[in-house]
C-alpha cells in the first residue's frame, strides 16, 4: 500500500482484522514515545486558546490527555455518551471504502503509532498525534459529528459513483483544513491545522492566503497543497452550514461537475465572498 506522495506506508498491517481494526496495546508505549507526545501536545495547546474554535477547546479542556498518548477506551466511555461515537485503533492510512464505512457508522479510525522526533514539526503521514489531537475534540460537537457520519455516507455513493476526488476536496477544505466565523473573528476548527505548530497561526494571521467564504460545489473543483500551507482556506458561519451542505444526494453535483478544470489552489474567483485577516468578507466583483 502507498499514500499520495507514493511512500511505502508506515504501521503494521499484518494483525489487522477485516475491517483493518487493530489492538491500541497502550502498554507497548514507550517513555520517550510519551515524552514526545507531550512536547506535542504542550505545543499545541499554547496555541489553541488563541486560533481554534470555542467547539474545540471546550472538548480539549474536559478531555485532558498532556500527560502521555491517551487510552482509546477511557475516550470512548466518553465519546460514546456524548455524540455516540467510537474510537478505532488502525495502523495507519486506510482504504477509502473501509473509511466511509466506519466513519457511516461513527466510528472514527485512529493510528496507533507516533511519529519520530526528527519529525517533530512534520509528518508526511498522519500518525496517532494528528488523528487523536486533531480530529477527537472536534467529534464531541453533535453537529459536527452528525457530519462526520453523512460524509461516510455520501463517501460509499461517490465510490460507486466515481466521484471519489471530488468529495476528497470537501474533506481537506473543511475537516482538515476549514475556518469558521466567530465573534472573536476567523479560528479554526480543521484537525491538519490543529495539529501543526506552524499552520495554526498562518490560517489566521499571515496576509499570504486566500480566505474564501464556504461554497460546496466550489471546493469540490479546487485543487489542494499536500506539501505546503494552503494557499486557500474556505470560511463556514457555523458547522449547521456545514451539516446542511451535505444533506442532499450528491449525485446531481458530480454530474454538474464532471468534466470541469479544476481551479488552482490559489484561484480566486468573481463572486467569492473572500476575508482579510478575519475582517467580515467583501464579494469579488466580476
Amino acid at each position: 500500500m502507498t499514500g499520495e506522495t507514493g511512500h511505502a506506508l508506515r504501521g503494521d498491517y499484518g494483525r489487522i482484522r477485516p475491517d483493518y481494526s487493530v489492538d491500541q496495546d497502550w502498554d507497548a508505549y514507550t517513555p520517550d514515545e510519551h515524552t514526545l507526545w507531550r512536547r506535542l501536545y504542550a505545543r499545541q495547546a499554547a496555541l489553541v486558546p488563541t486560533y481554534a474554535c470555542a467547539e474545540f477547546r471546550d472538548a480539549l479542556a474536559q478531555l485532558n490527555y498532556g500527560e502521555g498518548i491517551p487510552r482509546f477506551d477511557v475516550i470512548n466511555a466518553k465519546l460514546k455518551p456524548a455524540t455516540d461515537w467510537q474510537l478505532i485503533a488502525v495502523p495507519g492510512l486506510v482504504p477509502d471504502l473501509v473509511f466511509f464505512d466506519h466513519l457511516a457508522n461513527r466510528r472514527f479510525p485512529v493510528t496507533v503509532w507516533l511519529r519520530e522526533p526528527a519529525e517533530f514539526d512534520y509528518i508526511v503521514e498522519p500518525d496517532i498525534f494528528h488523528d487523536f489531537f486533531g480530529h477527537v475534540p472536534m467529534l464531541f460537537d453533535p453537529v459536527f459529528a452528525n457530519y462526520m457520519q453523512a460524509y461516510g455516507r455520501g463517501g460509499i455513493k461517490a465510490h460507486a459513483l466515481g466521484a471519489i476526488e471530488m468529495l476528497a476536496r470537501l474533506y481537506w477544505y473543511t475537516v482538515e483544513f476549514g475556518l469558521i466565523e466567530t465573534p472573536q473573528g476567523l479560528r479554526t476548527y480543521g484537525s491538519g491545522i490543529l495539529s501543526s505548530g506552524g499552520e495554526i497561526s498562518y490560517c489566521v494571521d499571515s496576509p499570504n492566503p486566500n480566505r474564501i467564504g464556504f461554497d460546496l460545489l466550489r471546493i469540490m473543483q479546487t485543487r489542494y497543497k499536500i506539501d505546503t500551507f494552503q494557499e486557500t482556506y474556505f470560511v463556514i458561519r457555523d458547522f449547521r452550514e456545514l451539516f446542511d451542505a451535505t444533506a442532499p444526494d450528491f449525485t446531481p453535483y458530480y454530474e454538474q461537475l464532471k468534466g470541469r478544470e479544476l481551479h488552482a489552489a490559489s484561484t480566486v474567483l468573481a463572486g467569492d465572498r473572500v476575508y482579510h485577516r478575519g475582517v467580515a468578507p467583501i464579494v469579488r466583483a466580476a
